[in-house]
């Protein structure tokens, strides 16, 4: 008798879930959630939000001007490829973005702020927030 009433409880949530009355899960694969994401509104491209070097706080303008001069840098990684995963920025072959840390007071280690600067220069951007997002660096 048991065994019947899961069997009908089983043929029960099937029928629900084809006519699309099954209760939404709780949790996202990663997939699910990949594909979620991609229907939602796209963000602003990088380059439609700008910042004037002026308005960099004092160690962004500094970090600039270390990178038009080619350094010297203080942390090792700067200068390395940044490979721009998250798509916020636009669309170019790896190698053309390069990263440099910008300096947060208080923050221990490189703390979250950076400058991306592409094509070999001319193209900057600072991200505030470890590259959640961006603003182009206008000149």
């Amino acid at each position: 008798m048991p065994i019947l009433r899961l069997l009908l409880l089983l043929a029960l949530l099937s029928f629900l879930a084809a006519c699309g009355q099954a209760p939404e899960p709780t949790t996202l694969s990663v997939a699910e959630a990949a594909a979620a994401r991609s229907l939602e509104p796209a963000h602003a491209p990088a380059s439609a939000v700008e910042l004037a070097v002026a308005d960099l706080p004092p160690e962004g303008r500094a970090t600039l001007a270390l990178i038009k001069r080619g350094g010297p840098f203080a942390y090792s990684r700067d200068g390395i490829v940044f490979g721009n995963r998250e798509g916020l920025l636009p669309t170019q072959s790896r190698g053309y973005y390069r990263e440099y840390t910008m300096p947060t007071p208080g923050s221990r280690g490189r703390g979250a702020r950076r400058i991306i600067s592409g094509g070999g220069g001319g193209e900057y951007w600072y991200t505030a927030d470890h590259y959640r997002s961006f603003k182009r660096i206008r000149e």
